[in-house]
């Protein structure tokens, strides 16, 4: 088993719960330091073998935007490859796994957003190039992650909310909102990987239920023992206004103006496929904030 990205939040969770299924994994890589950096933040080391059976092969070092020729030798053993890096990098990786190779791709819910950016559309391309491919395998798309080593949603929200007496939200944070776990996501990828797909599939992944962004906040501000601030209502264009200065205050977390006209859409999905086609059932947004901030 290939994992592409295995140095990343979502590759290393895998790599560790594949290890303790027993299962060998090569890990392809850009960055060395960046996949031992992964590895120790769930508790791995490069080369680990575990006590099931599973071991993580030497990597292979591969720049997913280089010559094809070396991707290609990378993945000439594949029998799955499984892909947490971004999306965009699906087309090089279907021109260069064996065409019997079961693939399991990483998308991302921003492919829905009515604001386009370079990462929506890669994941729009990545998508679209492996269901033309006739490729057996599928794309997950998960709504917002939390929960992982590092990981800068809610972790971050957490430390902005420790600065602010008050919270600004556009439209008083009525749009909804529903992130996943770390933990359901990493199962969705096992559940993925184990299952023998017949032809290309997509699929949205998402937590167990929508939140509006208020409740969202709240729920964060308590898991995290913060005191609960009011929530007012803010125009969308003012906030990116007083964004830009958050790159100017040191402590503070920086926040795009992307970010923000995001904050105005509903992302709420339908988790009613995700449970029949991979038998897993996500956690309770407040049961994996209770994980995250140590209270369970």
């Amino acid at each position: 088993m290939h994992v592409i990205g295995a140095g990343g939040r979502s590759g290393a969770a895998l790599c560790r719960t594949l290890l303790v299924q027993g299962n060998n994994i090569i890990p392809l890589i850009r960055n060395p330091e960046r996949y031992r950096t992964g590895l120790a933040g769930v508790g791995l080391s490069p080369g680990e073998h575990m006590a099931g059976g599973g071991s993580l092969r030497k990597p292979r070092i591969v720049d997913l935007t280089g010559p094809a020729n070396t991707l290609k030798a990378a993945l000439t053993d594949a029998a799955i490859v499984v892909c947490t890096a971004h999306a965009r990098n699906i087309p090089a990786i279907l021109n260069a796994a064996p065409p019997e190779a079961r693939i399991v791709a990483l998308g991302s819910t921003r492919k829905f957003t009515r604001w386009p950016d370079a990462h929506g559309n890669g994941v729009l391309q990545g998508e679209q190039a492996l269901l033309t491919s006739g490729r057996n395998g599928v794309i997950l798309h998960p709504t917002m992650i939390y929960g992982a080593a590092g990981e800068n949603n809610v972790q971050r929200l957490a430390a902005l909310l420790k600065y602010l007496p008050l919270i600004p939200l556009p439209d008083g944070g009525r749009a909804l909102v529903q992130p996943i776990y770390q933990n359901d996501v990493t199962a969705s990828l096992v559940a993925a990987i184990n299952k023998n797909w017949t032809g290309p599939h997509s699929l949205v992944i998402a937590g167990a239920a929508p939140v509006n962004y208020r409740g969202f906040v709240h729920l964060v501000a308590r898991a995290a023992g913060l005191t609960v601030r009011p929530v007012i209502s803010v125009p969308a264009a003012p906030l990116i206004a007083a964004a830009a200065l958050t790159r100017l205050a040191p402590g503070l977390p920086d926040i795009g103006p992307a970010e923000i006209r995001r904050l105005l859409e509903d992302k709420a999905f339908d988790i009613g496929p995700m449970v029949r086609t991979l038998g897993v059932v996500p956690v309770s947004l407040e049961t994996g904030l209770a994980h995250l901030f140590g209270k369970n």
